[in-house]
């Protein structure tokens, strides 16, 4: 790989010469693979031992418990089994898993990923929150945030918010509402080079000063969002101090409130840079040691920074961050005052228990969703998922939603038919296909595989019209 003189100049007055030339060599080795477990289905255990066989797994990650390194096979690549779009795993590039890893995440508290797509943060931090508190999960493209939908609800999460709004957009609704922030920030990419070729396209053709400046402002909003006693997780994939250590020694000038935390750094991690004294803004006092770099030639993965910022407890008042709605103005979902009938016929009929027993429902259009949280103000915001989509209703029937059928516990359905993962039904079920299921009993019917369901479909004397999206259907 052919790297630009003037990225070679500048990482080797960072790193030193020899440094660099490690650096360099190890561009010419493969890159690291890696998936997590999704920990709302199972444990990263039991997908071993699931996985056993199919994909070559290989060491845990070590700063990602929940994360295994696996070797390519073009014949066992993980992403073509039924176990990934069961969604018991989620293939993530390893040095990427340490931000939302070591952000410090506890069940029942409010989190925002504030550049969330394709979803691997998000997907870790409603791990993390195990079904408890709420995830917002952001992003500001459209296409992007399409994509981060579809995984969040491929990893059946209940608890979450998808919206496609601004950073101010955001902050302008909830205000510092957050218990933590993740801010995933767009950056020019020099972390990326060996994985994708793209990466140094880009870096040759767009600033860093762009990069800067955005980050700046994503960073600016964060501030606002995250309430007094939370937590910001900083992080990109580049190398350039500017938008690393410099960006935090920025960030803390203007918002001494703030302070950085020590993160932990296992299996080859490194501390963050110091400024060089008299430099301008890389002189600015920061714990340099306190930020986390990951350098592709130190450990098994690429590059990224990370850095863990607290605000003050008695930095202004937190008021829980939502702004009061008028009484007039009409809000953007109409809420029921109880568990819905609809729901209800469909439950009985093909469900064991009540799911979403206590949770907030919630209309918007003929869609009906099911809240686990306190349903917040989202008036003025792109919202693309406010809780669990259960399904359309329509001429008093429920017709229920994919993300509806993966956010259940496989035990909750009252028909199950167990497929082969690697034999020929699931295959022609994936791709949408009615399935001949002599002597499988008539109704709603959840599609498995050792017990985890992909979807669903209706039995009708021994033949199952399949009910899988078809915006999912593939072929593995």
């Amino acid at each position: 790989m052919e790297l630009p003189v003037s990225f070679s100049e500048k990482l080797t007055a960072l790193i030193g010469a020899d440094g660099y030339e490690e650096y360099a060599r190890s561009l010419t080795q493969p890159a690291a693979h890696g998936l997590r477990a999704n920990r709302l289905k199972l444990t990263p255990p039991r997908l071993a031992e699931l996985l056993n066989g199919s994909v070559r797994l290989g060491a845990q990650v070590p700063w990602c418990e929940d994360g295994f390194y696996f070797d390519t096979d073009p014949e066992r690549m993980p992403g073509r089994l039924a176990y990934y779009l069961a969604g018991l795993y989620y293939i993530q590039e390893p040095s990427a898993m340490y931000p939302a890893a070591n952000a410090g995440i506890r069940p029942g508290q409010r989190v925002l990923d504030l550049c969330a797509a394709p979803g691997g943060k998000s997907l870790r931090a409603a791990s993390d929150l195990g079904g408890a508190g709420l995830l917002v999960s952001n992003d500001i493209s459209a296409s992007r945030a399409g994509t981060l939908l579809y995984n969040l609800e491929l990893g059946g999460v209940p608890n979450v918010i998808v919206t496609n709004s601004t950073p101010a957009e955001l902050e302008a609704r909830f205000g510092a509402f957050f218990d933590v922030v993740l801010v995933d920030a767009p950056c020019s990419g020099e972390g990326m080079f060996r994985k994708d070729p793209e990466a140094l396209a880009s870096w040759e053709k767009y600033k860093t000063d762009k990069c800067v400046e955005m980050q700046r402002g994503i960073l600016a909003s964060a501030a606002g969002l995250v309430r007094p006693g939370g937590r910001i997780m900083y992080s990109t994939c580049t190398f350039d101090r500017r938008e690393d250590e410099g960006m935090m020694e920025e960030f803390l000038t203007a918002n001494p409130e703030f302070t950085l935390l020590p993160l932990d750094k296992p299996g080859g991690v490194a501390d963050g840079i110091p400024g060089v004294p008299g430099s301008g803004a890389d002189a600015l006092p920061i714990a340099a040691e306190r930020c986390a770099r990951l350098w592709p030639h130190r450990l098994a993965g690429e590059g990224q920074f990370a850095a863990l910022l607290q605000k003050g407890s008695g930095s202004g008042i937190c008021d829980g961050g939502q702004t009061p709605s008028s009484k007039n103005k009409p809000r953007s979902y109409r809420r029921l005052k109880e568990y819905p009938a609809e729901l209800k016929a469909f439950v009985e009929s093909n469900l064991i228990g009540l799911p979403f027993a206590g949770a907030a429902f919630c209309v918007m259009g003929e869609s009906l969703y099911a809240c686990t949280f306190e349903p917040p103000d989202i008036d003025r915001l792109k919202v693309l998922r406010m809780g669990v989509l259960v399904g359309e209703l329509s001429y008093g029937k429920l017709k229920p939603a994919q993300h509806f059928i993966m956010s259940l516990k496989p035990e909750a359905f009252r028909r199950k038919l167990e497929f082969d993962p690697f034999g020929p039904d699931v295959k022609r079920y994936l791709r949408g296909e009615s399935l001949s299921v002599p002597g499988a009993e008539d109704g709603f019917t959840a599609v498995c595989v050792n017990g985890f369901q992909l979807g669903a479909g209706e039995v009708r004397g021994g033949t199952m019209k399949n009910l899988y999206p078809k915006g999912w259907r593939r072929v593995i």
